[in-house]
């Protein structure tokens, strides 16, 4: 039983900490993942690796069809465009039934994030992947409890799966938030007006705000993959 414990904590650490790479871009789309050399760079055995491999294939994050072999799974404007507005159907459920069910707990919760987000900064270049990561980690939160109070741990997982795969194309607008494609608006200010309306439960008001702030990320991510800086931020990734 003890083997059988550590044989799936190693796979669970594996999992955990592909599955961050991919998500905070330090793999990005299209990268050749081969066990043999995860395995020197993590320190964890073949096994783990490739367990962890196929869990994450099962969540669209690696291609493991590939005929030379696993790989990051590609990006293209077609699946944003897919996840963003798969994002956006389970937000307004999740939202209207939080704004329904939450209580002053869930409400001081979304206040105190919110603060935080506020006076947490953006990267400054490219390759700050550091502020990226705290400035993601800040924003998930935000975005996390304004629909935390929506009752149902199914959604709350559809959720999280759409926020991850978001995540991973946002990551490449917020690393090149100064890149005019990117479109960067006053977010502090649109994340204020969304709070505001939820606190004050304003159900339409609320997924109103929420639609256009999702729908603006979008537009901003698919400029930048349209544009010719975009192109070249991604040969430089």
């Amino acid at each position: 039983m003890d083997a059988l414990t550590d044989s799936r904590s190693l796979a669970d650490r594996a999992y955990l900490r592909l599955r961050s790479e991919i998500i905070d871009g330090n793999l990005i789309p299209g990268d050749r993942l081969r066990a043999a050399e995860l395995h020197k760079r993590f320190g964890l055995g073949l096994t783990p690796i490739r367990e962890a491999l196929m869990r994450l294939s099962t969540e669209g994050l690696v291609d493991a069809e590939s005929r030379r072999g696993p790989r990051v799974m590609q990006a293209s404007i077609a699946e944003l465009a897919d996840i963003m507005a798969t994002r956006r159907e389970i937000e307004r459920l999740c939202l209207t039934r939080a704004i329904e069910y939450g209580d002053a707990a869930w409400e001081a919760e979304i206040v105190a994030s919110l603060h935080v987000l506020s006076r947490t900064p953006l990267p400054d270049l490219p390759d700050d992947r550091g502020a990226a990561v705290q400035w993601e980690a800040q924003h998930r939160r935000f975005h996390f409890a304004l629909v935390a109070a929506c009752g149902s741990n199914w959604l709350l997982r559809f959720w999280n799966l759409l926020a991850d795969h978001s995540e991973r194309y946002r990551k490449i607008r917020l690393v090149n938030h100064r890149v005019e494609e990117a479109q960067v608006r006053d977010i502090n200010a649109e994340h204020t007006a969304i709070m505001e309306a939820v606190v004050s439960r304003d159900s339409a008001r609320a997924n109103a705000l929420m639609d256009t702030h999702l729908l603006a990320t979008e537009k901003a991510v698919a400029q930048l993959f349209n544009s010719e800086a975009g192109k070249l931020m991604e040969n430089n990734r």
